[in-house]
């Protein structure tokens, strides 16, 4: 009884410190007890137990943070959900494995590891990646989310379970000890935060005034008539970004007279029809001479939705202030995106997004995590312009420094991008493939580890069964 008691609780706890972390910056530290109720959870008797709560915690966490599946899914979403638990459920059991099958040291280390192989793998390679709701981005807008600059988001995850690990393994022990490194893992991450925050940052080399407005689904003249009070109130904008999906097709032979009459900027999303009747999703570049300067198509299309074909090929806008990487929605969650970007020079990104009003707060809340994390890892600023919010403007260091509220229909949004250089990938780019290698390894040597003891078990019994009968 007392173990049962012991699993519910450490499942309870996972379930908390996650929300708790989510759902507010000043407690995101807390993230980090999730990591450690996981790791105790690997602790269970019997690999069942360890799977089965690791995927009690993954659904306590989906139901909630992704609740809005509900009204993009409907029934689907269940399966949805128990998608993402699997994931936090194979944690747990592989760390439990590790624990029992290798030598106490090299089961404890292989365990941050094995997070990261996990973690890489469910977002960003396989038909169901979805980055949303790592441990990483729990930092996203937070005081302390400098080490997103030198690690990344993946690192972050690798370095909190590191924690997680030794004050797991201490608290067989010393439970106050195990405390301390919780407390200690918290202050050094606080610390580093602002230690970070205070790095000196690279003089700007080129400035963009940047503006957009939130429409969903608007018609052309309205369009227009949003346009035009938009650069009435914000006259001194070079740059004017509206949303992915403003148009059902190509941009409008108004608006791009539009543009040459009033010698602007345009990025905006619509489709370019393909001849077998699909089309690609397309963020458009409108130059002051009203013609097509540049287009992006969309990388990831979302999985179940009708999203267009993915792009060929990804370059950067070369515009008058410098490189600047454009990211159509969804693909701003994709590392391997934004890095081939920044690879390739991007000094800022501009993000056109939809987000439609009926899918709720919630995921505009969690999709606008996002933006603050990339722009942190990469020192590039963002410009992320929404359908229904939010839309925001984040600086190099990943502070957000304006922002239009959901659903703020004909909200208008505007500031300034500094361009301070192409930016720079966090060591985690090569660390979270290692991983993920490193993980397939250890399940193959775990897999045939089993088959072996099998083999030796059939051989027993088989031994037995003639010795009976000869």
């Amino acid at each position: 009884m007392a173990t049962y008691v012991g699993t519910l609780f450490w499942i309870a706890l996972a379930a908390a410190a996650f929300h708790a972390a989510y759902a507010s910056a000043s407690l995101s530290f807390l993230v980090i007890l999730y990591l450690f109720a996981l790791v105790q959870l690997a602790t269970a008797d019997g690999w069942r137990r360890a799977f089965y709560s690791g995927l009690a915690v993954g659904l306590l966490v989906a139901a909630v943070r992704l609740a809005f599946f509900w009204r993009i899914f409907s029934g689907g979403a269940g399966a949805l959900w128990m998608v993402f638990a699997f994931w936090v459920g194979l944690f747990v059991v592989l760390a439990r494995l590790c624990l029992v099958r290798f030598s106490p040291k090299w089961g404890w280390l292989l365990i941050p590891w094995v997070w990261v192989g996990l973690e890489y793998f469910r977002s960003e390679l396989y038909y169901l990646r979805f980055s949303w709701l790592s441990p990483g981005y729990a930092l996203s807008g937070a005081c302390w989310q400098g080490p997103l600059k030198v690690i990344g988001v993946y690192g972050v995850g690798f370095l909190l379970t590191g924690i997680a690990v030794g004050a797991a393994f201490l608290w067989r022990t010393s439970k106050a000890w195990a405390c301390a490194v919780l407390i200690a893992g918290a202050g050094g991450l606080c610390g580093a935060g602002h230690w970070c925050g205070q790095l000196p940052t690279p003089r700007a080399l080129a400035n963009v005034r940047v503006a957009g407005v939130q429409m969903e689904f608007p018609s052309g003249n309205e369009v227009l008539v949003r346009l035009n009070d938009l650069i009435r109130s914000r006259p001194d904008a070079d740059l004017i970004v509206l949303s992915e999906y403003t148009f059902d097709g190509p941009v409008p032979a108004a608006v791009k007279d539009w543009c040459r009459t009033n010698r602007r900027y345009l990025v905006v999303g619509g489709k370019d029809p393909i001849a077998d009747g699909d089309y690609y999703n397309t963020a458009f570049v409108i130059g002051p001479d009203g013609k097509v300067a540049f287009r992006q198509v969309k990388v990831v299309p979302i999985q179940f939705f009708k999203d267009g074909r993915r792009a060929r090929e990804q370059k950067v806008w070369h515009s008058p202030w410098g490189k600047i990487g454009i990211c159509v929605c969804y693909d701003l969650s994709y590392t391997r995106v934004t890095d081939r970007l920044v690879k390739l020079g991007a000094e800022a990104l501009v993000v056109p997004t939809m987000d439609v009003a009926d899918w709720g707060q919630a995921q505009h809340e969690l999709h606008g995590r996002v933006a603050p994390a990339r722009a942190a890892e990469y020192g590039v600023p963002i410009f992320r312009l929404a359908s229904s919010g939010i839309s925001q403007v984040v600086d190099c260091a990943g502070r957000v420094t304006a922002t239009a509220p959901f659903p703020g229909d004909g909200a208008a949004l505007g500031g300034t991008l500094e361009l301070r250089g192409a930016g720079s990938r966090p060591l985690d780019r090569w660390l979270a493939p290692l991983a993920v290698g490193g993980t397939f390894l250890v399940v193959i040597w775990l897999v045939v580890q089993e088959l072996i003891r099998s083999a030796g078990r059939l051989g027993w019994r088989f031994g037995v069964f003639r010795s009976k009968h000869a």
